[in-house]
């Protein structure tokens, strides 16, 4: 069994896309200390999270919403998720349930459903010290910039051209 490693409450200051490669990208940050921890994410993950924090409700469930549903319908609860390592420039994350068990997930769907769960976030220090950055006092302009763009952005921002 492995020791339990110190983790840092995360919270999502939003997703965005990445230019040129217009690949999403969800942002993180330690509510702990200093550090952002920047996640590249797929389209549909990205709208999901993105969804979520608008409050957007679609008509049927969506892949999340159904996920989150299925935890309760089963009598279980989603207590946490952490952003357990980063490999290879590949970020893992597991889905802590009620009872200790644990089920691995791509950090995308693990955020996306943390955020229709109300459950925190945590991110190793392995993992911030990997892939975490300090954003320093003078460039809080270009953060309040960022957060200036997730108020504005929409969903369908995310709709992959076709």
């Amino acid at each position: 069994m492995f020791a339990e490693v110190f983790v840092h409450p995360m919270r999502v200051v939003g997703v965005r896309v990445e230019l040129p490669a217009n690949q999403p990208v969800v942002l993180l940050r330690e509510e702990d200390g200093v550090r952002y921890l920047p996640i590249w994410i797929g389209a549909a993950e990205a709208s999901a999270i993105a969804f979520q924090q608008q409050g957007v409700q679609a008509v049927r469930p969506l892949t999340h919403d159904l996920m989150r549903d299925i935890v309760t319908a089963l009598g279980t609860r989603l207590e946490a998720v952490h952003i357990t390592e980063m490999r290879d420039d590949v970020y893992y994350a597991e889905l802590r349930f009620t009872g200790g068990v644990t089920v691995s997930a791509r950090p995308s769907d693990a955020i996306a459903l943390a955020l229709r769960c109300d459950v925190e976030i945590l991110g190793t220090d392995a993992v911030l010290e990997a892939g975490g950055i300090e954003i320093p006092d003078e460039q809080e302009d270009e953060l309040e910039k960022f957060r200036e763009f997730l108020d504005t952005i929409s969903p369908e921002d995310f709709a992959a051209d076709g």
